[in-house]
């Protein structure tokens, strides 16, 4: 967001500084991974000072693990604004899955290298920001758990359904799907995509 001022407040600026810098790292360790991306070369892309970089992050790995933080932040915010979009509009516990599922796919679509570098941190067990990265998986996964519980409660999904697995299993189909969408059917829309996972999502948690 701009500040309503007619200068940019110094708070301001360090948002826009971060941001660039996010830009510059996920798109630099998509090409190149982690250990062989320097600092040097992350100011270099963003356009920054080498003394910028230390002053907003301690470290490269603070660095990257604030860039976890922020990237699943944004898909966690999106998640739950399509859910409470639909209950707004007095959708059911399936529109409002649906809803997230695309909410997800336009995410994606938007930051691919930051989806490609998540899935991927999620399998490694070494990390220093491995805690980190778990707490942030779950706040996602956690906001698709709250529309399976209600649907539950209301009686729209089965009371069978394990509630954990199954918000996990929704949120890692559409990760890996729009993963393999973008690598090898690019040429496919976002709609086209949507509605292949929407049918998907109907079959395996609507009732009848």
């Amino acid at each position: 967001m701009e500040s309503t001022s007619a200068r940019p407040s110094g708070s301001t600026r360090r948002e826009a500084t971060r941001q660039k810098l996010y830009e510059a790292a996920v798109t630099l360790i998509a090409e190149q991974g982690f250990s062989a991306t320097t600092v040097d070369e992350i100011a270099e892309r963003a356009g920054v000072a080498k003394g910028t970089v230390y002053y907003n992050f301690a470290s490269k790995s603070v660095l990257f693990e604030e860039l976890l933080r922020h990237g699943v932040g944004l898909l966690t915010a999106s998640l739950r604004e399509a859910a409470e979009r639909t209950a707004r509009e007095g959708g059911g516990g399936v529109d409002a899955l649906d809803a997230m599922v695309r909410a997800g796919l336009v995410f994606i679509d938007r930051y691919p290298a930051f989806t490609q570098l998540y899935v991927a941190e999620l399998w490694r067990t070494n990390r220093a920001w491995q805690s980190t990265l778990m707490v942030v998986r779950q706040q996602a996964v956690a906001v698709v758990e709250g529309v399976l519980r209600e649907g539950v409660a209301a009686g729209e999904f089965s009371d069978e359904i394990d509630v954990p697995l199954t918000a996990a299993a929704l949120v890692g189909m559409v990760l890996v799907a729009a993963l393999d969408w973008k690598a090898f059917q690019p040429e496919r829309s976002l709609d086209d995509v949507h509605s292949a996972l929407s049918r998907l999502l109907q079959g395996r948690v609507s009732r009848g």
